[in-house]
């Protein structure tokens, strides 16, 4: 049995992913990132400040919050940093596979990237793709979540918006953020929704080629009647896709919606520890 303790454990993210463990039946220590509030301490998930008495003995240590730096000192365990920012310097995460051999250190990936890996498993002849990311706050997990919050309830009462949790005014608003260079032709724009993702993507295919629909792979499923929208996304345990193929074959619109923590976080972590 893996022996696992997940940091800031207390927050959305740390919640979701110690349920999501314990249900693979690891042992975790479910730890906050320093000294507990009141609230903290009488949750319905039992937390417990950091220390490195309790990492001893432990096979791997999950950040999803940022402790002091000194606890994770001298630790020979694998570190898995999944914090919304991680430590860039750090490899990341393999897109297919278990953790590599002799690497004691990797980051998370970004949800999209991801998605973006799932598209060959998908549709077969595949050549150009691009399109529009509809990204929610739930990336941004607690910090998101209540800053939506803030935001519309400022709105709501007439007031200026304060953007210092989400970094941007958000709420009621739609905010374009310009594509980065080298990641493709992918639009990002964030929403003011609280959970559910969705890309809708421009697919054309291979010279020569048409664009075939493969059967959906484990965690994915196809609806016929209608392209998902965020709340569908939101209640769904599986990434939704739809397809909207041109009569020749050769273009398409792929709609696909996703959880941002289920496919940046819960996924990738089980898969990289083996665990499903």
């Amino acid at each position: 049995m893996l022996k696992l303790a997940v940091i800031g454990a207390q927050t959305l993210v740390g919640r979701e992913l110690v349920s999501a463990l314990e249900a693979c039946e690891a042992s975790v220590v479910p730890l906050s990132i320093g000294a507990l509030t009141v609230d903290e301490e009488v949750g319905d998930l039992v937390v417990f400040a950091p220390s490195q008495l309790l990492l001893e003995g432990l096979d791997a240590v999950i950040l999803v919050g940022t402790p002091d730096l000194a606890l994770l000192e001298g630790f020979p365990g694998r570190i898995l940093d999944l914090r919304a920012e991680p430590e860039a310097r750090i490899d990341p995460m393999p897109l297919a596979g278990v953790w590599p051999q002799g690497t004691k250190s990797l980051r998370g990936r970004p949800a999209l990237e991801q998605v973006l890996a799932l598209i060959p498993s998908l549709l077969e002849g595949v050549g150009e793709v691009g399109g529009t990311h509809l990204r929610s706050v739930a990336w941004l997990g607690d910090r998101g979540l209540d800053g939506l919050v803030e935001q519309t309830l400022a709105v709501l009462n007439g007031e200026d918006p304060d953007p210092a949790k989400l970094g941007y005014r958000q709420a009621f608003e739609l905010v374009p953020v310009a594509p980065v260079a080298g990641k493709g032709r992918l639009m990002e724009i964030r929403v003011p929704s609280f959970h559910g993702d969705l890309l809708v993507l421009q697919v054309r295919a291979q010279e020569g080629h048409t664009l075939v629909k493969k059967e959906a792979p484990a965690g994915v499923q196809w609806v016929d009647a209608a392209p998902p929208s965020s709340r569908d996304v939101a209640v769904s345990a599986d990434l939704l896709a739809h397809f909207d193929l041109a009569s020749d074959g050769k273009a398409a619109v792929l709609t696909l919606g996703f959880d941002p923590v289920l496919w940046g976080v819960l996924r990738p972590t089980l898969r990289l520890l083996g665990l499903m």
